[in-house]
This record gives structure tokens, C-alpha cells and sequence, in this order.
């Protein structure tokens, strides 16, 4: 049974990828998990309407927290030695996955703010937030 930590990283992870739904991107992979690290959501964006090419992968990691905590704070735990897992971990999918080099990648960071009853309070996306 996961700790409470856990599913409140879950809940947060699930309004995060309803979220990316909304905004046309397309849900590829869930908890990528490696020896280095987890990608929390991997997702991607077409080419175009109707395409099915991926024009750009995206790798995101969520944080979640209660609306109590400042969303700023919880972007402060993607910190340098998280970033660089993050990169590692990406690279890793990226071979496993067998995905073309060439194909455009990034790293976005989605920060959750769940209320006393897990609902959804806030959400924000940082686009291109690790390098």
C-alpha cells in the first residue's frame, strides 16, 4: 500500500496529465522508472492536427503541495542535483524508447496545489524549466 506522501504525489501527478490533455499534449508514459530516477510524466506533442509524428517530447516532473505552501517553495525542490537526475533519467528513456536523436526534447516542471480535501487548487506550468 503506498504511503500518504505517495498518493498525494499520485493525485497531484493525475490533475497534472488532465491538465496537459487539455492543453493538446498526448500522455505517453507514466512513472518511468530507472536505476537514476523517475520521469513522472512523459508526454509529447504532434505535428500537426490529425498527425501522429511527434514534434517534441516532453518530460515533466511534478510537484505537488498543500494551497497552504507556496507554489515557488515547491518549485525550490526541483534543485541542481534533481535537474541533473531528471536530464540522466530522459536520456535514459530516450535510448530505451528507442526515439530518434533528432527529435526535439525538453524538461518541464508542473507545480499542484491540492486543498484540505485534494482538490484541485492551482496548477502552473513551467515549460523548458530544467537545463
Amino acid at each position: 500500500m503506498p504511503t500518504l506522501k505517495r498518493q498525494f504525489g499520485d493525485l497531484g501527478e493525475n490533475y497534472a496529465a488532465d491538465f496537459l490533455r487539455r492543453q493538446s499534449y498526448r500522455i505517453l508514459d507514466r512513472n518511468f522508472l530507472t536505476k537514476l530516477g523517475e520521469l513522472d510524466i512523459v508526454a509529447a506533442r504532434s505535428g500537426g492536427f490529425l498527425s501522429s509524428k511527434i514534434k517534441e517530447l516532453i518530460f515533466v516532473e511534478v510537484k505537488t503541495c498543500d494551497s497552504a505552501t507556496p507554489l515557488a517553495f515547491a518549485a525550490q525542490n526541483v534543485h541542481f542535483f534533481k535537474k541533473q537526475r531528471l536530464i540522466r533519467t530522459a536520456q535514459l528513456y530516450l535510448r530505451a524508447k528507442k526515439i530518434p536523436p533528432e527529435t526535439p526534447w525538453r524538461i518541464d516542471v508542473i507545480l499542484v496545489a491540492l486543498n484540505g480535501q485534494n482538490q484541485l487548487v492551482k496548477i502552473e506550468h513551467l515549460e523548458n524549466a530544467v537545463w
